[in-house]
């Protein structure tokens, strides 16, 4: 039942982001917001609560991925993803790392929770705020180590 509704909210989220044409970037960050925006506000509410709560989530998460997407190009997104990865993998509890793209005004901070077992696999708790303008813009995850390397979002 959990996976049907995950599948609905990115469904959702999909359908939200084909409405923003623009820009990839805007898409992008539509598409990923209004998806962890769906199912953050799906983990509220209960019963016909849970659905407004979802619902709220997916237009929330995409108007704040659209935005952080249209300030942000290419070279601040890839600036942000090595942040995370720099400090999940190495960074030690509840220190930032720091990223900035020079040519926008577009920065933020990774900061990891301690590590711990999940399944077997490592992971972390963290949080990154994305400065937009200097407005801060707070996501909050969980993300596990996968054999390969690579830290995947859960």
């Amino acid at each position: 039942m959990q996976v049907m509704k995950l599948a609905l909210v990115a469904t959702i989220g999909l359908g939200v982001a084909a409405c923003n044409t623009d820009r990839t970037g805007e898409t992008l960050g539509t598409v990923i917001g209004a998806t962890a925006g769906g199912v953050i506000g799906n983990q509220f509410g209960s019963g016909s609560g849970q659905a407004l709560a979802t619902a709220a989530g997916i237009v929330a998460g995409g108007l704040i991925g659209n935005r952080i997407g249209a300030a942000a190009d290419e070279d601040a997104r890839r600036r942000a993803m090595q942040a995370e990865y720099q400090a999940l993998q190495y960074g030690p509890p509840n220190t930032p790392v720091v990223w900035r793209d020079p040519d926008d005004n577009v920065y933020g901070e990774v900061v990891p929770g301690a590590p711990y077992q999940r399944g077997g696999q490592n992971c972390r708790d963290y949080t990154h705020t994305i400065y937009v303008d200097g407005r801060p813009e707070v996501g909050r995850g969980t993300a596990c180590r996968l054999p390969d390397g690579t830290w995947q979002t859960v």
